[in-house]
């Protein structure tokens, strides 16, 4: 399926910390939402990256925005991870790579491990459709924070 802007996000359902499934579509006609994918938990640059977005929650919730952060490790990793970082967002495990693969966004190679998701965002609007789409290639990179905000504050 095509990830384009102004195009249907795909609908996913994937489990969080706690082992809940979370499904996209039930935040549409509620809130806004920033999907960011990030390769691994406890790396340094995904730790960056998800605390960043920690640090930024009053705005993302003054914009009826949901953060949900996904990566491809298990449930009981993230769950650690939310956890050492006190990250005060949904995070979704990827385990068996559908919604990565389904969102374009898996390398083929990661340091020798096959399948692991590349730092992607994307900002889906109240209607369930995709108004922002970064796909990084370097997992060294940030997401365009500033760019991201842009976009949420002008679908209010």
């Amino acid at each position: 399926m095509a990830t384009e802007i102004n195009s249907k996000a795909p609908n996913f359902t994937l489990q969080n910390t706690k082992g809940d499934k979370v499904t996209l579509s039930d935040f549409q006609g509620r809130a806004n939402v920033v999907l960011l994918f990030f390769p691994v938990a406890f790396s340094s640059t995904c730790t960056k990256e998800l605390c960043t977005a920690r640090d930024n929650m009053k705005f993302y919730d003054s914009l009826d925005a949901q953060v949900i952060g996904i990566s491809v490790d298990s449930f009981f990793c993230l769950r650690e991870f939310k956890k050492s970082e006190n990250l005060n967002f949904t995070l979704l495990s990827d385990f068996n790579k559908e919604v990565s693969a389904e969102y374009n966004v898996l390398y083929d190679d990661f340091y020798g491990m096959k399948g692991v998701s590349k730092r992607a965002s994307f900002v889906i609007d109240k209607q369930g459709n995709i108004q922002f789409k970064e796909i990084l290639e370097d997992a060294s990179e940030l997401p365009n924070f500033k760019q991201i905000q842009k976009v949420l504050a002008d679908l209010d």
